[in-house]
């Protein structure tokens, strides 16, 4: 993880987030892409799709897991994704009241957990080749543009950016203070920017 500030005022953390890799692996190997706010594209590498009516059939079948599902999401959104607690054996207490989102997890633990640990370790490789804090570089640069343009310091603000690995190169603003963005969006300058500064110019 990195974070920056810029003067006294703002605050950003960039990060990928373990949590958020397993609720997206769940997503996609159950086949409810499209489901939750923001929705996200697909997961890269693809996960692949299982069969799920077995597992949440006596528990009100893929109606019920979608909004469990969805449930689940807007609560990790909710609140700081860094302070997210991911659900763990035996119990799975963070899905309580998910009967069927439970069952799927229970039944996929090790796959979702193996590769949302792969996608992390990729995530490392991929911030120590960027150089060291370099997204934290731009973005303070970036708000420091935007103190000039006011003629002012920036308002108080904290955004936490959290990279995925996701199809595409775009970002997703969850407001007031939550950037979640595709890993590759990064190594394009430009997108980058048309993304975030905006956010910048709201938020400062």
């Amino acid at each position: 993880m990195s974070h920056a500030e810029s003067g006294y005022s703002a605050y950003f953390t960039v990060d990928t987030s373990e949590v958020l890799l397993v609720a997206l692996y769940l997503r996609d190997c159950a086949g409810l892409q499209g489901t939750g706010l923001p929705a996200l594209p697909p997961l890269l590498p693809a996960v692949r799709r299982v069969e799920t009516r077995r597992l949440t059939g006596p528990v009100g079948g893929r109606a019920t897991l979608r909004v469990e599902w969805e449930a689940w999401w807007h609560s990790l959104l909710a609140h700081r994704v860094g302070d997210a607690v991911l659900p763990l054996p035996p119990s799975f207490e963070a899905l309580d009241g998910m009967a069927g989102l439970k069952a799927l997890l229970r039944a996929h633990f090790g796959t979702a957990m193996a590769w949302a640990a792969e996608r992390c370790a990729e995530y490392a490789l991929r911030v120590g080749s960027r150089g060291v804090d370099s997204m934290d570089r731009l973005l303070g640069r970036m708000i420091q543009e935007r103190e000039l343009e006011l003629e002012r310091p920036a308002r108080p603000f904290m955004l936490e950016v959290i990279e995925l690995p996701l199809g595409g190169e775009r970002a997703w603003w969850v407001e007031p203070g939550k950037l979640l963005m595709s890993q590759d969006l990064f190594d394009d300058e430009r997108s980058f920017r048309s993304y975030v500064e905006p956010i910048i110019r709201v938020l400062a």
